[in-house]
């Protein structure tokens, strides 16, 4: 029997393998039945850290995916199927779970028998969720951490993971660390990014970069070319001197509902005549719907701490405490000390315009006065990063063989489910990302 590529995908925050069934479904028809190949594809969607359990961190549930990966190889060996080859693809918090994953793997000695062949990321958040200046920003980043339990920390870099006292977001970008050590394993690393309208996670962060050239790009006069053969795929793009850059005529309030999608979100979103009802309610409704769900989100956060302090007192953290020993058993070096800003405080992401905060190559140097300035009024689509955020977009675009990929949904309200298709059944523009899942399955390795 031919060998097995086995490929994971792993889903996204309150996610369930029915988010990647269309992304599987692409994978399959592309890659799974390959002529004169010795090499067999197989499909796992994880399917043990779905729903509630989302909310229990990055970490355990990479313990959980993990487990879940060994438990298909065994089960495929007892068949008299061998998994030689290694590939995953996470979708939004997915891919912080894989580039955990990846790490618990590489410590187990996984990699020794089996060749890890492709990392892909789909609008994944891998410096976290960053801080921008407005109040919606602000005030995220304070119910986060409360509402979302370990994962909520963990995205916007408040908890202390490592002995030492680091988010795990940083100890995943450490290049002295076994995540980052297992990530250049992979010779085919790809991560896309939505360039405009995700709400959910912004392009800086799932981009690892640390400007946003398409924060105005109705204004900026950025030249974009698109991939004829993979619709909404960005070929290349190009930003002019903003001397050359001449005023954009303001659009209408009018023309900027009418060319968008409706701005209610999706439980929202009914036709004519259940509609006109939903509008008429909508000041009883919304009001309603907000505090049902910060009930919720109360509600599975408090849950997850339970299960985490069961988590904890189980035998089963032996393996954390282990990755973890074998982390930072060794004292820390001064460089990482010097990154290391337990304040956090957050700086523009360019004090310069048209440069890379991250850029050692840039010398020029703003004056007090004029960085004092810059850092007071950044652009409101600029993130606000901390000096490890700045680290991690630093080490993670040193890998070499890191390809960055940008997807352009225009005219709808939220673009974070559309690049992988989630729900095309409930909602049918959906199916506008498909350009994007066949660039991932046409550049998939085998």
């Amino acid at each position: 029997m031919p060998d097995v590529h086995l490929l994971v995908l792993i889903h996204g925050m309150w996610g369930n393998p029915s988010h990647l069934a269309h992304a599987k479904k692409i994978i399959q028809e592309v890659k799974g039945e390959v002529e004169d190949s010795n090499i067999k594809l197989e499909v796992l969607v994880a399917e043990t850290n779905k729903d509630e359990s989302t909310y229990d961190g990055i970490d355990w549930g990479g313990e959980r995916v993990a487990e879940e990966i060994r438990q298909k190889t065994a089960d495929l060996e007892k068949e008299g199927r061998k998994v030689t080859r290694f590939s995953v693809t996470g979708y939004s918090l997915g891919g912080l779970v894989a580039r955990y994953v990846i790490g618990v793997l590489h410590q187990s000695k996984f990699f020794e028998t089996v060749q890890p062949v492709n990392f892909n990321t789909l609008t994944t958040p891998h410096i976290g969720i960053p801080r921008f200046s407005s109040t919606f920003s602000s005030i995220s980043a304070f119910l986060g951490p409360k509402l979302l339990s370990r994962s909520g920390e963990q995205f916007f870099c408040v908890d202390k993971w490592s002995p030492r006292g680091r988010p795990l977001i940083e100890v995943l970008a450490d290049p002295d660390r076994i995540f980052y050590q297992a990530l250049l394993l992979f010779p085919n690393i790809r991560i896309y990014a939505n360039a405009i309208n995700d709400l959910t996670v912004p392009y800086v962060t799932s981009s690892i970069s640390a400007e946003d050239p398409f924060g105005e790009y109705e204004k900026n006069g950025i030249k974009i070319d698109f991939d004829e053969k993979y619709k909404n795929v960005i070929k290349s793009y190009s930003v002019p001197p903003l001397s050359s850059v001449t005023a954009a005529e303001p659009r209408s309030w009018f023309s900027t509902i009418r060319n968008s999608r409706p701005l209610l979100p999706p439980l929202f979103q009914r036709n004519f005549p259940l509609n006109l009802a939903i509008y008429t309610l909508l000041p009883i409704l919304f009001p309603t719907f907000i505090c049902l769900a910060l009930i919720r989100l109360s509600f599975q956060s408090h849950q997850s701490r339970g299960r985490l302090r069961h988590l904890e007192a189980d035998s089963a953290r032996d393996k954390l405490i282990h990755i973890i020993g074998k982390l930072e058993s060794e004292l820390e070096s001064v460089a990482v000390d010097l990154y290391d800003d337990p304040a956090g405080t957050p700086i523009a992401a360019s004090p310069i315009p048209d440069t890379d905060p991250a850029d050692k190559t840039n010398s020029a140097a703003p004056t007090k006065g004029k960085e004092k300035k810059s850092r007071s009024k950044p652009p409101p689509y600029q993130p606000l990063l901390t000096p490890g955020q700045l680290q991690c977009i630093e080490t993670l675009n040193k890998i070499p063989q890191l390809k960055k990929e940008r997807a352009f949904f225009e005219g709808v309200r939220n673009s974070h489910a559309i690049i992988v298709c989630r729900d095309p059944k409930l909602f049918k523009h959906h199916l506008e990302g498909e350009g994007v899942l066949r660039h991932w399955a046409d550049h998939f390795e085998l």
